[in-house]
Formats: C-alpha cells, structure tokens, sequence
C-alpha cells in the first residue's frame, strides 16, 4: 500500500525553524514526474498549498507567505521530500500535508502538526 508519512513537527518560537520530512514507499518519485507538494490546514482555515517541487524535473513552486521562509527539496535515492522552514511565525501554526500528485494518482499523507508560540 502506497505511504506518504510526515515527520518533523512540533513546538517552536516565533522566528525558529523546522524540518518537516515526508518519506514515500510503494512507489518511486522517479517512475513519473509527480508533483510533491506541502499543504497546511490552519485552525479555522482552509487547507492551502505551501510549496511544491516536480520529483524528475526539480521545478520549484512557493506560496507568497512563505517565500524568502521556506525551502522545499526532494532526495530521489531517498523517496523524500522536505519543507526546511526558517523565521516561523504563528501564523504558520497548521498541519502540514504532503501530497504527490500525477496522471491518475494523488497521494496524501496524515498530517504533521506544527505550532508556532511562545
């Protein structure tokens, strides 16, 4: 069965940093040009799209929340795909999704809940 499992949050201050990790398994970001993307749901908040990377290509796409904040990358040998996020607000306080995305398949993780407080 196809996995996408997040790891990486937690707790931290106004202007800390996280690393959020999605590691995949049942398939390979390699096979097609998936798109791999974070989205966060914040309290009251519709779920939005964070950043995204296409997993052969490398093509970089950023919310304007989070752009200059946030770097998204992927590891191919890995299956991986992380969010390095830098000068955390709370207003980033959200779960974080991940998804991978294709022609006929769309894959989602369970969720990372990260909180942004002092």
């Amino acid at each position: 069965q196809v996995q996408l499992v997040e790891s990486g949050g937690g707790l931290v201050q106004p202007g800390g940093s996280l690393r959020l990790s999605c590691a995949a398994s049942r398939f390979s970001f390699s096979t097609y040009n998936y798109v791999l993307s974070w989205y966060r749901q914040g309290p009251g908040k519709e779920r939005e799209l964070v950043a995204s990377i296409t997993s052969i290509g490398g093509s970089i796409n950023y919310a304007d929340s989070v752009k200059g904040r946030f770097t998204i990358s992927r590891d191919k040998t890995k299956n991986t795909v992380y969010l390095q996020m830098n000068g955390l607000k709370p207003e980033d306080t959200a779960v974080y999704y991940c998804n991978a995305k294709t022609i006929g398949v769309d894959f989602w993780g369970q969720g990372t809940q990260v909180t942004v407080s002092s």
